[in-house]
């Protein structure tokens, strides 16, 4: 009886399934939907490669605004003109890789086709995850020697990626704290020793943040001459703010009562120019060690660190440039016999690079983060 031959694919047919893979990955990357290729996207794909001194890398162009006022009237315009300054940030690119292998011809009851389409689905979720977890990560300026949770990465290779070095805490001006010691929703200073279990996150807090990213001059998302700013958080921030009786006024009764409403439906919300996304793997501390590296001045306090983009959570406030990626191309799909074609084996790999581009503010005269606002606030899972 002739036998299928797993290892006889042709190259065109390795390449549809490398393809079919990569469409499913990208279909289920959840921050694959705020990627683009021009400078208005918050994760700009870039796929040019730049050869320098230490071998290949992407480069990211940065441009600052003008500072000057131009002339006025009939005066002299040749000669006053200002030169137009751009930063270029290196993202460095590394391979991620991981494979599949079934025990043996005995022990496999499902046909052939079914274990490689069995290998293609997990390996594509495996593929998107990675990239969602490393991209959180990255935006919230937390080392990937970490979980998304704050648990330690255990027996995992993600900090020996080249581009792992590059993961910076966020900086001065980008890193803020939800404070309701004196007045609920009032803003802070970024310091996680300062936290308390009291300082959940409100409508005036947003209300706060969007404020703080404008006059910080963040560079926002524009959409019929309005501004706006992506903001991923936990589902715990979701939450606090659907418990808030001033989110809730404010959803509910600026919108339509009918079934429509984002309060009900439980879809995207937009505050005050926020673009509230939620997702589980922004970067929160449920996963550290109450009393050793946890939030507050006891270090017992979860939270999560929300990112704005243009445990304790941290918001990602977003605008445009949050976050850079090299993507070098669809992943390849390499399959292999072992015992004499009796096991079979299939390998993914995947080759890009991340980054969170900083530049010379003039305006907080400092190095900033680029796009990204981190906020952090206090979690209570138990309450939730």
């Amino acid at each position: 009886m002739a036998l299928t031959n797993f290892a006889s694919l042709t190259a065109d047919q390795k390449l549809v399934w490398s393809r079919e893979l990569w469409k499913e990955a990208r279909d289920n990357t959840f921050l694959n939907k705020f990627v683009g290729t021009g400078q208005e996207a918050i994760i700009q794909r870039v796929t040019e490669l730049t050869k320098t001194e230490k071998g290949e890398q992407v480069i990211m162009h940065l441009l600052a605004d003008l500072e000057g006022d131009g002339v006025q009237g009939d005066n002299q315009r040749e000669g006053s003109e200002e030169a137009m300054v751009s930063y270029n940030d290196k993202i460095n690119i590394d391979l991620i890789s991981h494979g599949v292998r079934n025990k043996g011809k005995l022990s496999e009851q499902k046909t052939v086709i079914g274990f490689r389409e069995n290998a293609r689905d997990r390996l594509s979720f495996w593929l998107s995850n990675r990239m969602d977890q490393l991209g959180f990560l990255t935006l919230a300026g937390v080392s990937y020697g970490e979980n998304n949770d704050g648990s330690p990465r255990t027996e995992s290779t993600f900090s020996n990626l080249s581009f792992a070095a590059d993961v910076a805490a966020p900086t001065s001006a980008r890193h803020i704290r939800v404070d309701n010691s004196v007045v609920a929703g009032s803003i802070a200073a970024g310091n996680t020793a300062a936290v308390t279990a009291t300082d959940t996150l409100s409508y005036s807090a947003l209300v706060n943040i969007g404020t703080y990213a404008k006059n910080h001059y963040i560079k926002p998302l524009m959409k019929g001459g309005k501004a706006f700013y992506v903001c991923f958080m936990r589902p715990e921030a979701i939450a606090q703010l659907k418990k808030d009786q001033d989110f809730q006024r404010a959803v509910v009764t600026a919108m339509p009562r009918s079934m429509d409403n984002q309060f009900f439906s439980g879809g995207i919300t937009t505050v005050d120019g926020l673009i509230i996304h939620d997702h589980r793997l922004v970067y929160n501390t449920l996963g550290k060690t109450d009393g050793v590296d946890k939030w507050g001045a006891g270090s017992d306090v979860d939270g999560s660190r929300i990112s704005v983009c243009g445990s304790h959570s941290r918001i990602s406030v977003c605008g445009s440039q949050a976050l850079g990626m090299a993507d070098l191309g669809a992943p390849e799909w390499a399959e292999k016999e072992f015992e004499y074609g009796s096991s079979q084996g299939i390998n993914v790999d995947k080759m890009f690079g991340l980054l969170k581009p900083q530049f010379f503010s003039r305006y907080d005269k400092s190095v900033q983060d680029f796009g990204v606002l981190s906020v952090d606030h206090t979690i209570a899972p138990e309450n939730i």
